[in-house]
């Protein structure tokens, strides 16, 4: 007992400090240990969070190359086939060029005045069929493009969601995004007809003082194209384009595109708010300024690609009467109307620096003006 004592007496100190530092060690090892736990969860959370990105970076991926396939494989093929039925069906020059040719080689067939009146209907659907082909092409490439972009971000957006929401995302059908895609067809099912009117129009009021006898060399043909064109926008008025490649509402498109008679939206139910919401969307792109200038600069490039076109074929020759150039203006009409993975004017616009900086500010929903 008193040794006790008299150890503790002794020994009080260096217990105490041991004890203390037994006590201290624990707490420091106590606090490392959460910290240690802490910064474990932590680096886990990073993980599952980058896990978390970089699922969503390959679904966005995927649901935008899905889209983009459908536009590159369905969407603007069928459009452009659409549209090259329509256009050489309601400017078919066959029946003009047969008449010519039988009075040629029947005298006596066509009076004079009769030949006239043909050749001048010929020249005037010569260049009403290339250019027409020309504007629509160019036109309808812009909105394809600007459709998969405008749905590329509405994607972004919707896989950025709860999972639940990113579950409804996958459906084209249930947003209404097939029904988007399919509005390319407005275009050369309800549009092509005022276009074809009135770009035969500005053909009649270019050409009605050029001469069949007149020579042309190949500046003279782009001036020609670009005065045609420039008239076009006249009597169209600012904007006009909109009309031929957005109907004004759901409910017009449904009734002008879907037969009376069809179930189809009782089998597949469509959220015509989201296609309202992508079609109100792609309207207001195609109304700003910035779309405006990239319309001019996509006509200018498509006026210059056919001149060369046409360039490497009359290289070299003197200036052409227009009754000898005619042949070779209406046939520029089909590489034109050619399918997409064959046609060189949609190749080519989709490589113009301009046209691809827009569509990126599309996707990020920006505008090239404040």
């Amino acid at each position: 007992m008193f040794y006790s004592r008299g150890f503790w007496g002794r020994h009080k100190r260096k217990i105490l400090i041991g004890l203390g530092a037994a006590g201290g060690g624990y707490v420091i090892y106590r606090l490392w240990d959460s910290h240690q736990r802490r910064m474990l969860e932590l680096n886990r959370q990073k993980e599952r969070e980058r896990q978390d990105e970089e699922l969503m970076k390959i679904q966005l991926k995927n649901h935008f190359e899905s889209i983009q396939r459908i536009s590159d494989t369905t969407t603007l093929p069928y459009a452009m086939h659409e549209l090259r039925a329509r256009i050489l069906e309601q400017l078919d020059l066959s029946e003009l060029r047969d008449r010519l040719m039988q009075g040629k080689g029947q005298p006596g067939v066509l009076s004079p005045q009769e030949r006239i009146e043909l050749w001048g209907r010929l020249k005037i659907l010569s260049f009403t069929r290339t250019v027409a082909a020309l504007w629509a092409v160019t036109i309808l490439s812009l909105y394809v493009r600007i459709q998969v972009n405008v749905l590329g971000r509405h994607l972004y957006l919707d896989i950025a969601r709860t999972a639940e929401e990113q579950g409804d995302s996958d459906s084209l059908r249930s947003h209404g995004r097939e029904e988007f895609l399919a509005t390319a067809d407005y275009l050369c099912t309800h549009g092509i007809n005022t276009l074809l009117v009135n770009m035969q129009s500005a053909v009649m009021e270019v050409l009605k003082e050029k001469q069949l006898k007149d020579t042309f060399s190949i500046d003279q043909l782009q001036e020609t194209i670009t005065q045609i064109l420039d008239l076009f926008v006249k009597i169209e008025g600012p904007t006009f384009w909109v009309s031929y490649l957005v109907p004004e509402d759901v409910s017009t498109y449904r009734k002008l595109m879907v037969p009376s008679n069809s179930s189809d939206e009782l089998t597949h139910p469509i959220d015509t708010s989201k296609l309202e919401q992508l079609m109100s969307e792609t309207r207001t792109i195609l109304l700003r300024p910035d779309f405006g200038r990239i319309m001019d600069i996509a006509m200018k490039k498509a006026v210059e690609l056919l001149i060369d076109e046409m360039g490497a074929e009359i290289s070299g020759t003197a200036p052409l009467a227009l009754a000898k150039l005619l042949p070779r203006v209406s046939q520029m009409s089909i590489p034109l109307l050619a399918e997409p993975e064959n046609n060189k004017l949609i190749s080519t616009l989709l490589r113009v620096p301009e046209i691809e900086v827009f569509y990126t500010l599309v996707y990020a929903d920006l505008t090239l003006e404040s």
